[in-house]
């Protein structure tokens, strides 16, 4: 059984996924070397998986939304405001947010179509490249190591011009190159350290449930015991992954057992980061940008029943904030 969605309210069956292609310095705007940048994108390597994606690699119909590019800048807001990386007009990004904004405002459609087509670069690499000035609004925005591409390949149910890519830019605030707490967790975290009508105690409490520490992960092992989806219950293995995210919750929600899951890293990480979430039947969704040859090999789909998923009325609540916010639909 196929995978179908509904963009724009045209039918498209989900034919394949093409997940995580970095956008390095060398293609990016927003520069941390010295280079002019080049526009070709680096899709992969010459192999079956990547002409069985691209097919004859040859005037492409792509697209990209108008509303992903928007979510893009705002997801992406923390680092064009405090800078984490060195960029080489640093000083600029705070303004070029604003232009950036501007910009995509002023896009007329909401369905952005493009052409891709491979470039002579001699194997086994393969480029592609777009004179389309939203495939150059994406080099624009983007930013360098931490931003990435996913492209869903997709067959249009809807008429009779075949095969289509879907482009769509992701954030990815990677620990391992801008390692900071962002500007909306250190201002809340100020204002708990600075609040006199809490005890020191509770300002720790409320702290450290950001991290899924404290006295939050202790309530949450005892309602979630275990790993819904490995059984897995040596708590050294186990996260407490908050439902809706610490930075969007209020007091009371940030140490709230009920807005928890207890999973394992690889399920914590699905989680957190919008590529599962759960049915209030606890059945299982999984986004289109996690490509089906990883799910197989996770062994995951959606539909999937989550017997030992440990739901009630109070976080289904929680998980409907999931669904419509952090979701990858």
């Amino acid at each position: 059984m196929g995978n179908f969605v509904n963009i724009l309210n045209i039918n498209f069956e989900i034919i394949d996924t093409l997940e995580y292609i970095t956008l390095a310095d060398s293609f990016v705007k927003n520069k941390i070397g010295t280079g002019h940048g080049e526009a070709k994108l680096y899709v992969g390597n010459e192999n079956d998986r990547t002409y069985n994606f691209f097919e004859n690699m040859s005037n492409l119909n792509c697209f990209f939304l108008k509303k992903d590019f928007w979510n893009f800048l705002k997801d992406a807001e923390e680092e064009y405001l405090n800078p984490q990386q060195e960029y080489v007009k640093k000083d600029e990004m705070s303004n070029k947010l604003n232009i950036l904004k501007q910009e995509c405002i002023n896009m007329r459609d909401d369905f952005l179509t493009f052409q891709l087509s491979r470039v002579g670069v001699n194997p086994p690499r393969v480029y592609m490249n777009s004179n389309s000035k939203y495939y150059d609004f994406m080099r624009e925005v983007a930013l360098p190591n931490i931003s990435y591409l996913s492209i869903l390949k997709l067959q249009n149910l809807s008429g009779n011009d075949g095969i289509w890519y879907y482009f769509k830019i992701f954030i990815d605030y990677r620990p391992d190159i801008v390692g900071y707490k962002t500007l909306e967790e250190s201002r809340q975290e100020d204002i708990i350290n600075h609040s006199f009508g809490i005890s020191v105690k509770e300002k720790e409490k409320l702290i450290k449930a950001r991290i899924g520490q404290g006295e939050y992960r202790n309530k949450l092992l005892e309602e979630c015991p275990y790993c819904p989806f490995t059984m897995v219950n040596d708590e050294r293995l186990l996260i407490a992954s908050h439902i809706k995210p610490w930075v969007k919750s209020n007091d009371k929600e940030k140490i709230d057992p009920k807005n928890g899951f207890i999973f394992t890293p690889t399920y914590d990480k699905l989680f957190d980061r919008g590529f599962i979430t759960f049915e209030s039947d606890k059945t299982l969704r999984v986004s289109p940008w996690l490509s089906p040859m990883n799910q197989k090999r996770l062994g995951i789909y959606t539909g999937m029943l989550i017997k030992k998923l440990n739901l009630d009325d109070r976080r289904e609540k929680y998980l409907k904030y999931h669904r419509e916010n952090i979701f990858k639909s």
